[in-house]
């Protein structure tokens, strides 16, 4: 059975409320507690006070001489008095309505010790609940009696009523306060939430172009800065993912593209040696242009899988002190005769004592893919291959005078699959620069193009010295 849900305003509500009203309860019993005491507390010393009066007067004269003024005045305010023996006798007034007095010897002590007997509320000794103060009545340094004065406890009711109405009325009123604000704040609050639970289903649904409102009022702005902090994250991720999937979707484009005319090839030319399509003396031919293709697939497979083994950090680089002067030859040496079947020469120059640090096979890697991109676009012209030494780092160039690339298309070259022929006039799809940019960062180095469009082009490579790297 689903439990029945309680909205999270209504909840504000009801905490705001029970708070109030039990602070109201607590301080409204504390209040009627406290203006009773002083009530009653108030009460008792008036009645001492003109009690005093009446112990002056008697010890000017004899009792009864002047105590009737002191009678109509305290009656006007309904206060009875009368002086008393130790006998508990009435010596004053001589006849009244006062009944006899009846103090318990506890109370008999206070007075014989000097002191002002106070009884607050007291409801068995008189006909009404009455407030009464006994002082004590001494002449001549001997205790006589004491007087007595006496009032009744409906007055003192009556005005402590009047506190409590008028305190119930506040209370009442400040509630309605409180609920009206309390409601403003939980609306308040809830919105917040509300924004924030809105916010969380559009993140939810994949709109991950959400903000918030911040402030450093509360915890719940503190929570808006790290939702948007969130939200700014997972839009980055997706726009991430989103070009991670359109590069997938190019790369299958292209792998599927760049396979498919060799795959082609192959399959047209072993379907004319099978059917006998192909003459006698092209059959030759075609068997080496199956072998190229084949070449060509293999080359498209091998560079995919470095490519994507030095993405995942997947490739340790051995380095170690080269001459330039070897490296440079090496490639000379491996393309020389590729170089000349485009009417090409490859020249060296460098100085026998200029030392590279790296990996050697990787370096011969990053040559070869760019000496291989300079022949391919260079015709009956120069390839140069130089080396020199800076205080910095060392410098690898690789120079052609073959067709160019334009300015604004020196950017795309790095890219996987770019395909060259738009801006050099012929080519063909593949990973070699993108490879070569790949090594040269693992290498710490660095890598530059400069050409113009039909003026050549020439690639640098910075690469640190060794010492620099231990540095």
């Amino acid at each position: 059975m689903k439990k029945p849900r309680i909205k999270y305003f209504y909840q504000l509500i009801a905490s705001h409320l029970s708070v109030l009203l039990i602070a109201f309860l607590i301080l409204s019993i504390v209040f009627v507690r406290y203006i009773d005491d002083f009530a009653y507390e108030e009460k008792a010393q008036e009645l001492e006070r003109y009690g005093q009066q009446i112990l002056r007067e008697l010890e000017r004269a004899r009792p009864g001489t002047d105590l009737q003024t002191y009678v109509s005045l305290l009656r006007s305010q309904n206060i009875d008095f009368i002086v008393f023996n130790q006998e508990s006798r009435i010596l004053y007034p001589f006849s009244g309505a006062f009944p006899p007095v009846e103090l318990t010897r506890e109370e008999w002590n206070v007075i014989e010790r000097g002191e002002t007997l106070v009884v607050n509320r007291d409801v068995e000794r008189f006909e009404n609940t009455v407030t009464f103060v006994a002082l004590p009545y001494v002449d001549d340094e001997e205790l006589i009696g004491g007087v007595l004065l006496a009032s009744p406890v409906s007055g003192t009711r009556e005005m402590i009523s009047e506190l409590n109405k008028t305190l119930v009325t506040t209370i009442l009123i400040a509630l309605a306060v409180a609920l009206i604000i309390s409601l403003l704040l939980s609306k308040l609050h809830v919105s917040r939430i509300q924004r924030m639970q809105k916010a969380t289903s559009m993140i939810s649904e994949g709109h991950y172009d959400v903000n918030l409102p911040e402030s450093n009022f509360d915890e719940i702005g503190d929570l808006a800065k790290d939702f948007n902090k969130m939200a700014g994250k997972l839009q980055q991720s997706n726009e991430e993912i989103e070009r991670l999937e359109n590069r997938r979707r190019q790369f299958m484009a292209d792998v599927s593209h760049e396979m498919r005319t060799p795959l082609t090839t192959i399959a047209g030319v072993i379907e004319g040696l099978r059917n006998h399509m192909i003459e006698e003396d092209q059959r030759e031919k075609g068997i080496r242009l199956v072998s190229e293709e084949t070449k060509r697939l293999i080359r498209l497979v091998n560079e995919n899988l470095d490519y994507e083994k030095i993405r995942s950090n997947q490739v340790t680089l051995q380095k170690e002190e080269i001459e330039a002067e070897e490296l440079l030859e090496i490639i000379q040496e491996q393309l020389e005769i590729q170089a000349a079947e485009k009417g090409d020469r490859l020249i060296v120059e460098t100085q026998p004592e200029d030392i590279i640090y790296g990996d050697m096979d990787r370096l011969i890697q990053i040559l070869t893919n760019i000496v291989k991109n300079s022949i391919q676009f260079t015709e009956n012209g120069k390839i140069y291959l130089r080396a020199y030494k800076k205080a910095e780092q060392m410098v690898i160039e690789v120079e052609d005078t073959g067709t160019g690339i334009d300015v604004g298309e020196i950017d795309l070259i790095w890219r996987r699959f770019y395909k060259s022929d738009f801006s050099r006039g012929s080519g063909q799809f593949g990973l070699g620069l993108s490879i070569v940019k790949q090594l040269v960062s693992l290498h710490d180095g660095d890598i530059q193009v400069e050409s113009e469009k039909g003026q050549g082009t020439k690639f640098t490579i910075l690469l640190p010295h060794k010492q620099d790297l231990e540095a």
